[in-house]
């Protein structure tokens, strides 16, 4: 085996071994039989709560952050004063009940659309217009909050907690407000709520919403009391039971935050619960929330303001809770003054013009990583970048990548060219290296000696042909996240029956796509353009003559359906772009051939003059 093909095939070895560690990725790890465990656990529970007659229920009760003195971890603060009360309530109430059983003000914004409840203040009710649940545009929007009771509460919560010396009466999440006004929570028209505690102290709070998922809580303290009061603002987002992740390793989903010099903090779910809790102190700027693949809740403190950060999981009643919350530095309110904070939330898709804009706007520490760029954060996002300035061009995305893998095939064409330049150059230094073989017979000392010495005297560099090929891999790994873990390539279509440029093509060979009724297990779901991509694989691969030792041939003749299959489940974008770019390097290594003199050989390397020329012979 010559050192050319041995370099070839150990390019070809390593890109087959990325390709399958990222078809694990993407498949996650099968966790079937936790998730059984889990369930299990879950029904031996109720049924014992069955038998001694125990109310199947939830606490509706957020776990606060406690004021703590330095060098104390954060602890949630059950039964101490400032601390709302259990408020408890059936668990599996239908969305559409929960909502009508309780007093709200409806909200509306271009992307939004929801309620906020007056009992507790709480922002528990979103939905996300401009998505769908599936590609048919008629199936039900995304729900993104939904309130306690509901079998998967998720929402928000701002409110004071005391230092636990004073014993006041603080809003909690039973508390009745009152709005000042009955109209609905609009762009530029905020919403006011007020609560009287009845002892000197009066709460308002003030909820304004913009065009970009950001909503700004302004809270608002008057003393009355006749003394001094020391409170400490926070903010939470709760989130009852586990969502279902997309992957454990391609990107993070769960609870997520960057906490100023701590960075970035990324908790699954999983290590939520092991965990218990993961607090941090005395932090400024940054963010905290919980994100899904498409979509997040982040709640946002004041960027100036000292604060202690907390992520947590626990079990109640069998159902899994997760929560992240801050809570604020001590704002004293002297007897007849009143004080005033401000917190953020963002609660929406993590669209990408949004997300930046919003950094921007709001002056948000680091909050571009709400979505998961990876590791190729470098080469991730500009490839982005890249494809939706294309697709407002074009209107497709999938011409975008089109026209952006000619792009990248302009960037790399001198590294290319070079390359193929060498390859031929291999191919016409053919002769030689086989006069070599034979003049030295087995000796392979000498054979390398004189092999090396023609190569460095042709300059010709062996290492060339297996450049392209490696250079490819980061791009290849870019665009699969770009595809993966953009919402706009979401349910983005190409032509025919591509509806979903970031699914995988769901036609298969293997029922005549669709003409037989047979409904194939998924590792034999190979559509139209893994089986495009195939050929154009095959061609490329054939370009050059079969190497002469037969392992060697073997591993060439199978590369092709090896890839086809592989490739099958992928992105239908990454495998649109996997054949385009094939496509283009056989145009490219063609021209570059018979620029240097050497004869394109492709018929014959598949066989077709050989066929020939035995029938002509008959």
């Amino acid at each position: 085996m010559d050192e050319n093909n041995r370099n070839l095939i150990m390019a070809i070895i390593l890109s087959i071994a990325v390709l399958l560690a990222w078809q694990y990725f993407y498949n996650g790890p099968k966790t079937k039989e936790r998730e059984a465990l889990k369930q299990q656990q879950a029904e031996q529970q109720l049924a014992r709560q069955k038998q001694q007659g125990v109310p199947v229920s939830r606490a509706d009760k957020p776990e606060l952050p406690r004021p703590v003195a330095s060098g104390a971890p954060p602890k949630p603060a059950p039964g101490a004063a400032g601390v709302p009360s259990a408020m408890p309530s059936s668990f599996g109430t239908s969305r559409k009940s929960a909502l009508a059983d309780s007093l709200r003000i409806a909200l509306e914004t271009p992307r939004l659309k929801g309620t906020i409840a007056l009992t507790g203040a709480r922002i528990d009710d979103l939905v996300m217009t401009k998505y769908r649940q599936t590609v048919d545009p008629g199936s039900p929007a995304v729900t993104l909050f939904s309130p306690s009771g509901t079998n998967e509460p998720f929402y928000a919560e701002h409110g004071w907690v005391g230092d636990g010396k004073a014993k006041l009466k603080l809003p909690v999440p039973g508390t009745k407000w009152t709005a000042l006004s009955r109209g609905r929570l609009r762009p530029g028209r905020p919403v006011t709520l007020t609560w009287d505690n009845g002892e000197g102290l009066f709460f308002r709070r003030t909820i304004s919403v913009d065009e970009s998922y950001m909503f700004t809580i302004h809270q608002e303290v008057k003393n009355r009391t006749g003394a001094a009061v020391t409170l400490f603002p926070y903010a939470l987002l709760s989130r009852h039971g586990r969502p279902k992740v997309q992957s454990y390793y391609l990107l993070h989903e769960g609870l997520v935050g960057v906490l100023g010099e701590e960075g970035l903090q990324e908790i699954d779910y999983e290590d939520a619960i092991d965990d218990k809790i993961t607090s941090f102190k005395n932090i400024t700027g940054g963010w905290l929330g919980i994100t899904d693949k498409y979509w997040g809740a982040v709640i946002i403190p004041d960027q100036k303001m000292p604060y202690q950060a907390r992520f947590s999981g626990n079990i109640v009643n069998a159902q899994e809770r997760f929560q992240t919350d801050y809570l604020g530095s001590a704002v004293q309110i002297p007897a007849g003054g009143r004080v005033s904070v401000q917190g953020f939330l963002f609660a929406g898709a993590k669209e990408v013009d949004v997300v930046d804009a919003n950094a921007e706007t709001f002056a948000i520490d680091r909050f571009d990583l709400l979505i998961d760029w990876g590791w190729f954060y470098f080469l991730t996002k500009p490839l982005f970048f890249a494809l939706d300035y294309f697709f407002k061009l074009v209107g497709n995305f999938g011409l975008a990548i089109l026209i952006v893998t000619v792009l990248i095939k302009l960037v790399l064409f001198p590294l290319a060219n070079k390359s193929y330049v060498s390859m031929s150059k291999m191919k016409k230094l053919a002769p030689d290296i086989a006069k070599i073989k034979e003049r030295y017979g087995d000796d392979k000392t000498r054979q390398q000696q004189a092999t090396m010495e023609l190569w460095k005297k042709e300059k010709v560099n062996p290492a060339a042909g297996c450049l392209p090929i490696i250079v490819q891999i980061p791009v290849f790994f870019a665009l699969y996240k770009v595809l993966f873990v953009t919402i706009e390539m979401r349910h983005a279509p190409f032509y025919g029956w591509i509806k979903d440029l970031s699914t995988a093509d769901p036609t298969t060979i293997f029922n005549l796509f669709g003409l037989v009724p047979f409904d194939p297990p998924g590792f034999l779901m190979v559509g139209v353009w893994p089986l495009i991509m195939g050929v154009t694989m095959f061609v490329q691969m054939r370009l050059n003559p079969a190497p002469p030792d037969p392992i060697q041939a073997k591993i060439f003749a199978w590369m092709p359906i090896m890839f086809t299959f592989m490739l099958a489940p992928f992105p239908a974008g990454l495998v649109i772009y996997w054949a385009w770019n094939n496509t283009l390097s056989v145009m490219q290594q063609a021209f570059i051939m018979k620029r240097q003199g050497v004869p394109v050989t492709l018929f014959e390397n598949i066989g077709i003059k050989k066929k020939q020329g035995a029938r002509g012979k008959t």
